[in-house]
């Protein structure tokens, strides 16, 4: 006897119209229609499979043990539901070792955030399980609200309102557009997300989207005590809502009348810890903070802030718009790993001034701890004497001047800390360094590799000029060679300050 096939088959969101033809037919072929519901008996995806059942097929109610209530189960929630799962798997299983094919009733796509994936991963193995996608909840959402998702290079982020606050705001404050799910009991810390991301105002209320009972609102004016699951907040396309919208008013000047003022903040090298005060103060002071990605993220939520995260290769671009938002009567605050003025955004918003960007906007520049500080400090005190700082980075300017300031530091014997050594596209620019480096130095020069100082994957290790691969290299380290006087002593890497 052959055995059963195994469907999981995605229903779309609610409405038997959106349900694909495929779906359709396989739901009224089936000889045994398997649904998830609740110990009341009820489900949502059987009535929404209703008009497709016919006489006869045998039905296979998984009832959950639990949904919102506590248990008594030793292994707690998790335990329960983990239990459950076997459970139900064992049972499609005997239907579908007697040769019967289950249809497996699954609310939007099986694969989207759906209950059908749990039994997926227990009986795909052993069976053979073909998955029927449906329309999402986030697509019927943006569909009944009238207004796309995204368009052109817009990111759209979905996330699950069970995430904690802080993480939300993060990721929300991070992105163009989004869709957070599964609010319920979630309403009040998504709310807290949104408008720590300063993005409340924006966010829309979609539920039981395509149901008769379909409600949007402004997600600000919803009672949480009214909030079921079947809920999601969408943050729809930001180009499409400004398209939309009647001229916006100017942005107030500050009280002295001009426009506002963009301060370049150092972060350090890693974590809170190397925040200076003063970097502290002034992101706390500004409305928007506009930087590369997982710079942005580094910078703790602030109610109302806005923030602009970016790519790694559009300094021009962040730098102009930070300028912009400025120009309009706004607190700015442009963040760089390190400090701001070494190979970073002090420079690059400097370069849009001077090319007629920000006109009456005030810049400063907030110093931090700098990579090749920190890496010293590690180690010791290589930098404890006259030092060279210069990036194998030849994106901005070409080799042959790289080359050129690596032969004079090297023969003026000036310690050197060499940022960007490597990265996927740039694996030959070390290799080249060091052979320029040997002309002057000795082989045994002590050489620190420092990686992710301050970081999770922190890693320094001491070599010698001879023995560096420039292989063990990557974007994230920082290199001290040193000069003709540097020791190693027991570990400790240092340059005396007299000859």
């Amino acid at each position: 006897m052959s055995l059963g096939k195994l469907y999981g088959v995605g229903l779309g969101p609610g409405d038997p119209e959106l349900m694909t033809v495929k779906a359709a037919r396989l739901i009224s072929e089936a000889q045994v229609i398997a649904y998830h519901c609740a110990r009341h008996g009820r489900s949502i995806a059987r009535s929404v499979a209703e008009p497709y059942l016919r006489e006869g097929q045998i039905e296979e109610k998984l009832v959950y043990p639990v949904t919102t209530e506590t248990t008594d189960h030793p292994g707690g929630y998790e335990g329960a539901i983990a239990d459950f799962y076997e459970l139900s798997a064992k049972r499609l299983a005997e239907h579908l070792d007697a040769g019967r094919d289950v249809v497996l009733l699954c609310e939007g796509d099986p694969f989207f955030y759906g209950s059908y994936m749990y039994m997926h991963e227990r009986l795909a193995g052993r069976f053979e399980a073909i998955v029927v996608p449906g329309v999402t909840s986030v697509s019927a959402a943006s569909s009944m609200l009238g207004r796309p998702l995204v368009q052109r290079d817009e990111v759209l982020t979905v996330l699950p309102g069970t995430l904690p606050a802080p993480e939300l705001a993060r990721r929300l404050a991070d992105t163009d557009a989004a869709a957070v799910l599964k609010l319920g009991r979630t309403f009040g810390a998504v709310r807290e997300a949104l408008a720590e991301a300063g993005k409340l105002d924006d966010a829309v209320y979609v539920e039981r989207a395509t149901w008769g009972q379909q409600r949007i609102e402004p997600f600000g004016d919803v009672d949480p005590s009214t909030v079921p699951y079947f809920s999601l907040a969408l943050l729809p396309s930001p180009a499409y809502a400004s398209r939309q919208a009647p001229p916006a008013a100017p942005a107030p000047a500050h009280e002295n009348g001009e426009g506002g003022e963009v301060v370049v903040v150092g972060l350090g090298p890693a974590g809170p810890e190397w925040l200076t005060p003063e970097a502290s103060a002034e992101l706390a002071a500004a409305e928007h903070v506009v930087g590369y990605g997982p710079y942005v993220a580094r910078v703790p939520q602030k109610a109302g802030q806005q923030r602009h995260a970016s790519g790694n290769r559009v300094e021009a671009d962040r730098a102009v718009e930070a300028l912009n938002l400025a120009a309009s009567g706004a607190r700015v605050a442009v963040v760089s790993s390190g400090d701001p003025g070494v190979f970073a955004m002090a420079s690059a918003v400097l370069e849009q001034v001077a090319a007629g960007h920000g006109a009456g906007v005030r810049v400063r520049i907030v110093p931090g701890v700098t990579a090749a500080q920190a890496a010293a400090s590690r180690v010791g005190a290589p930098l404890g004497h006259d030092y060279c700082v210069l990036s194998l980075s030849d994106r901005l300017k070409p080799w042959e001047i790289i080359e050129k300031r690596l032969d004079a530091a090297g023969a003026a014997d000036l310690v050197l800390a060499l940022y960007n050594p490597a990265s996927r596209s740039r694996t030959t620019q070390l290799a080249d360094a060091r052979a320029v480096l040997l002309r002057h130095r000795a082989p045994e020069t002590p050489v620190v590799v420092a990686r992710d100082v301050g970081g999770p994957e922190e890693d320094i290790r001491t070599t010698t000029l001879g023995d560096l691969d420039p292989s063990t290299v990557d974007m994230r380290c920082l290199l001290i060679v040193g000069s003709s006087r540097t020791r190693v002593d027991g570990g400790v890497v240092w340059t005396p300050r007299s000859y």
